[in-house]
């Protein structure tokens, strides 16, 4: 399901040597004395960086071995996820990935892998379902159709933050602009925590955002919630509706977290990973932690979450290149 053409001469040559080595030389003694590294593709403090950290804390537990989480951010979690894709496939490296990584070759002709090629899907952490999210005061809309009638009335008079050119968010707006047949504002901002202050501020509009970051300003009226781009209603705000149930079916942006290896990493190693992770997001701390993110996560086997990496390549692929987003 995940093609190996393209592969870089290095890479092959990795691949094709570890073919040869006895089951029990590539995974079987694994962990050894050294430490594990989780790469997370970006600064400490994000949400990457938030589902990881307490997960690793367990599985190292579980397994024996000290993990290291080793932030590395910088053009849109490329330039991490590169240095993971080059890694020696001795199961002392992961990735961290998330949604973005999944189309990021699409939008960055230099980014240094391919996603689907070079990484194998180990187990998925979170889930997150971004939703449509207004300032009243600055735009008092109270549903999805008010919103696009207004757009339709004054094409281009809407400020809507996302989190960062060529993130899901960008993505998010240059889809319900296609869908709807409107025109918006979009405003790049550096992260989350900028869009998220000018929104409360007024200085935009709207954005697309987790719920779960927004829940104590919906509760105090700053800020009003249209409708969640997901398949489901969320637990926390379960009189919201989805963007389906507002007219525009199959409108999801589903941000998602999980662990990935280099590609040729052992099965074994794989697998064991594997289970000490789905160990410890059945734990009911992670549990509670997730729920105040509005994150979900359920069971499932590595050829699952293999199934699910391969569609959202394809589908945020697409996504991307009918955006026609490009970065340097």
């Amino acid at each position: 399901m995940f093609h190996l053409s393209r592969l870089s001469r290095r890479s092959a040559l990795i691949g094709a040597a570890a073919a040869f080595l006895p089951a029990s030389s590539r995974g079987s003694s694994w962990p050894n004395d050294s430490t594990i590294n989780w790469i997370v593709p970006f600064q400490a403090g994000g949400l990457t960086d938030a589902f990881a950290r307490p997960v690793a804390q367990r599985v190292s537990e579980s397994i024996g071995q000290t993990i290291v989480i080793d932030n590395r951010g910088g053009a849109g979690g490329t330039i991490g996820a590169a240095q993971a894709a080059r890694a020696a496939p001795d199961g002392y490296t992961f990735l961290v990935a998330f949604t973005g990584l999944a189309y990021a070759p699409v939008i960055y002709p230099n980014a240094g892998f391919e996603f689907g090629r070079d990484f194998e899907p180990i187990s998925a952490l979170a889930r997150t379902q971004s939703s449509l999210v207004v300032n009243p005061e600055r735009l008092d809309v109270r549903s999805v159709r008010e919103f696009v009638e207004h757009a339709r009335r004054a094409p281009g008079s809407i400020d809507v933050a996302s989190i960062g050119l060529g993130t899901t968010t960008h993505l998010a707006i240059d889809m319900l602009q296609k869908r709807a047949g409107i025109e918006l504002h979009h405003v790049p901002y550096r992260g989350g925590a900028a869009a998220l202050r000018d929104l409360l501020a007024g200085h935009v509009a709207a954005t697309f955002m987790s719920i779960g970051t927004l829940t104590g300003y919906v509760n105090k009226g700053d800020l009003r919630v249209l409708a969640v781009a997901g398949r489901r209603r969320e637990r926390l705000m379960p009189e919201v509706p989805t963007m389906e149930e507002a007219g525009f079916p199959d409108f999801r942006v589903v941000n998602w977290f999980g662990v990935f290896a280099p590609r040729w990493t052992a099965s074994p190693i794989l697998d064991r990973m594997h289970a000490a992770i789905q160990q410890a997001l059945a734990e009911p701390a992670i549990k509670r932690l997730w729920l105040e993110q509005a994150a979900r996560v359920e069971p499932e086997s590595r050829a699952d979450f293999s199934r699910f990496v391969e569609r959202e390549i394809d589908r945020w692929s697409r996504t991307a290149r009918a955006a026609n987003v490009q970065m340097e």
